[in-house]
């Protein structure tokens, strides 16, 4: 059946950046005198939203006080982008060519965990922003992944069928999510740092050039 849109995620499916941000953390906790290592951090990162991350943050480190996750985020983002000297080199060529070729099939959004803005800029380096149809950030939903919020949401904006959507991660969260949702799942096991689990996946690859696009999703509807 050919879909009626195609969710993205966004961090470590469109742009190879979780390590970083798990660094970045690290980072700024030890200027905050905290000490964790990117091992520990790294699973608490993948495939979840900034607002659960922060949150986790202070549940384990309470010494570091009260804030909100804007205020986190704003102090944290320096410490991200002295790692990322040239996010350019941080998108994922083969996944951006996947969608380029999705978007001639159905709508494409992107639902992320990350800020809204930091999204649309992701989006910009990639060179897609204009084939994306909209953009969902952590704080465009409810509850973040492993719960469907966000996918839901995308579904009921676009006003289609959440049933009819194809869903493209590559964390244990998000298929999660994407499962949840009621949807069809492509896996992407391209992380061997900080392994996931596809199961219920309807596709599962290392890289997106291994689907044909175009003969997988491509088909008229009978």
């Amino acid at each position: 059946m050919r879909p009626a849109a195609f969710l993205f995620d966004l961090d470590g499916t469109l742009v190879d950046t979780e390590m970083l941000w798990a660094q970045a953390i690290v980072d700024w906790l030890a200027d905050r005198g905290q000490s964790t290592t990117v091992e520990a951090f790294a699973p608490i990162v993948f495939g979840h939203s900034w607002i659960d991350i922060q949150a986790t943050i202070h549940a384990r480190f309470p010494a570091l006080g009260k804030a909100s996750a804007a205020e986190d985020a704003a102090t944290l983002r320096p410490y991200y982008a002295r790692l990322a000297v040239d996010p350019s080199r941080l998108v994922i060529p083969t996944a951006v060519a996947f969608l380029r070729k999705a978007a001639k099939i159905a709508p494409c959004v992107v639902v992320s965990g990350s800020p809204h803005a930091d999204v649309q800029a992701a989006l910009g380096t990639c060179g897609v922003a204009g084939l994306v149809k909209f953009v969902l950030g952590g704080e465009d939903y409810g509850r973040g992944k492993p719960a469907p919020d966000g996918f839901l949401k995308a579904a009921t904006l676009l006003d289609v069928d959440s049933s009819a959507c194809v869903v493209v991660e590559d964390s244990t969260a998000g298929v999660m999510a994407g499962r949840a949702a009621g949807m069809r799942v492509v896996g992407v096991d391209r992380n061997t740092v900080c392994p996931q689990d596809f199961s219920g996946c309807e596709w599962l690859v290392h890289d997106l050039s291994e689907i044909d696009v175009a003969a997988v999703f491509g088909e008229k509807d009978d």
